[in-house]
């Protein structure tokens, strides 16, 4: 990857690149993968792809419609957790604005990157290969529906406002307060599958994320998790915080899976 080199291959990118797609992966322990998987495509109404890599510790979730925007990984480390992939045209840079921006390569490939966050949080910048169609929402037996539709990064309270301003400046997407104050909502425009939300925590603590789902109705949705062996671990005030079959941690989220806006009073 010729880093640092705008279209010309002279000079440095000065503008920020237009992040046209995202993909969020489902970081698991290894160990763990396969309940995982078998769990999450049951609750995004989505099949396996063939798996990749060495060990074969990757593989995408695929919608019934439109282009996948879900992936999941198997860790050696670690409990996982949750990372986004930003898809641009142009990676070198995507990549170059990361950097200026604070940002740290972690490990380069064959035209995609794997970097670091000012704070610590890892992520993508990967090619965009024409994804477009968002996948439709997923209903369940009951009538509520629900999508994964958000990544929330959990952030100590010395690293909040810089990684605010890194991933509003990274992604150029409409960055507005969230519904409580330690929160602050990334919005992308209209078509992106996913959206990112930042939170400040009460504690100093390595940065990490989680998954989010927006749901029609929190607690049918909850149910139904629980069915397919999920465990409810906490609530808060408009979200439930649940445990996956493979100990990754994530939050069923009162807002409209179609708009993934909340509920108007």
């Amino acid at each position: 990857m010729n880093r640092g080199e705008d279209a010309a291959g002279d000079s440095p990118a000065t503008t920020r690149p237009v992040i046209r797609w995202t993909h969020v992966f489902i970081d698991r322990p290894a160990a763990d993968l396969d309940a995982a998987l078998g769990f999450w495509t049951a609750v995004t109404g989505t099949e396996l792809s063939e798996r990749r890599g060495e060990r074969g510790e990757f593989v995408t979730l695929l919608p019934g419609e439109g282009d996948a925007c879900v992936k999941a990984q198997g860790v050696r480390e670690g409990p996982g957790g949750a990372h986004v992939c930003l898809l641009a045209e142009d990676v070198a840079a995507l990549v170059e604005w990361a950097l200026r921006l604070g940002a740290a390569v972690v490990a380069e490939h064959d035209g995609w990157a794997v970097l670091r966050s000012p704070g610590g949080q890892p992520f993508c910048a990967v090619p965009w290969n024409g994804q477009s169609a968002r996948p439709p929402v997923t209903g369940g037996p009951d009538g509520a529906t629900s999508r994964l539709d958000q990544m929330c990064i959990d952030l100590a309270p010395s690293a909040y406002d810089a990684e605010t301003a890194f991933w509003s400046e990274l992604t150029g997407w409409e960055s507005v307060p969230g519904a409580f104050p330690e929160f602050h909502l990334l919005r992308p425009p209209a078509g992106l599958p996913l959206r990112i939300l930042l939170q400040r925590l009460g504690g100093e603590r390595p940065a990490s994320a989680h998954l989010d789902l927006a749901c029609s109705d929190v607690d049918a949705v909850r149910a139904r998790h629980e069915e397919l062996g999920a465990t409810a671990v906490g609530r808060g005030a408009r979200w439930t915080v649940m445990r996956d079959p493979a100990g990754g941690v994530y939050c069923l989220t009162g807002r409209d899976p179609v708009t993934g806006g909340l509920p108007r009073p």
